[in-house]
């Protein structure tokens, strides 16, 4: 007999796990409001942000809904949406770890960017800037978060550097991942100003790179990942 090799659940998973036995055992009917995540974060003994990851995923199969400004709310859950909440937090990458990796990495892609880029780089970053300016409305979320996924993308080739786009581009093509999309679009982008705050920041990076400014494309790269660890927290009057 073969046995499997035993390995830690997410944090994230053992929160999803006890929501979805309380749902199933009627603490919460359907249509009826989920604590909110600080209250559950308390309870359970975890972050926030923990807490967000696993309703992102449970929001990703439809077991709940997110309504803005009013909380989580309960849909009529079957197992196969059980399932797939949970097989989504064990087989993806955690939202958390991809923001730590691109947090510590991109400020540094951003400097280098600056330092060797080419005129048809600076051209294809402005021209995804006009794009995700068009786009930024929470209606259009879905195309917005692709031209952002090519903004990123296109500033990695834009460092000339064929290895760091090789263990760069993996990272960033984590955005494609359905809990990475759901907790970005409720915790990141989920207002009109949220988005168009977001791709101001784009804007600054784009501006710094063509002028050769290292420190600044480095420093608009940080401005924007502080804000978005500021919004995963939870916490108020965002710099940006």
């Amino acid at each position: 007999m073969e046995f499997r090799k035993i390995r830690p659940t997410k944090a994230s998973t053992e929160v999803a796990q006890q929501l979805l036995r309380a749902i199933k055992e009627g603490v919460f009917p359907v249509d009826t409001k989920l604590p909110s995540e600080a209250e559950l974060a308390q309870m359970m003994g975890v972050s926030r942000p923990t807490v967000r990851e696993a309703l992102s995923a449970l929001a990703a199969v439809g077991l709940i809904e997110a309504r803005p400004g009013i909380g989580n709310f309960v849909k009529k859950p079957s197992e196969s949406m059980a399932f797939e909440a949970l097989f989504l937090l064990e087989s993806e990458a955690s939202c958390l770890e991809i923001m730590e990796a691109r947090t510590i990495l991109e400020p540094a892609v951003a400097e280098l960017a600056a330092k060797n880029r080419t005129l048809d780089h600076v051209d294809l970053l402005f021209s995804i800037c006009e794009e995700l300016e068009a786009l930024a409305t929470p209606e259009r979320f879905d195309e917005y978060f692709s031209a952002d996924k090519s903004f990123h993308l296109a500033l990695v080739q834009a460092t000339g550097n064929s290895l760091l786009a090789a263990a760069m581009t993996p990272l960033i093509n984590t955005m494609d991942q359905r809990i990475y999309r759901e907790f970005t679009r409720e915790y990141y982008m989920k207002d009109l100003q949220s988005i168009a705050e977001v791709a101001s920041l784009h804007r600054r990076v784009a501006e710094a790179v063509f002028k050769k400014d290292g420190a600044k494309a480095r420093q608009a790269m940080q401005a924007h990942w502080v804000r978005m660890w500021k919004l995963v927290h939870g916490e108020e009057n965002l710099e940006s």
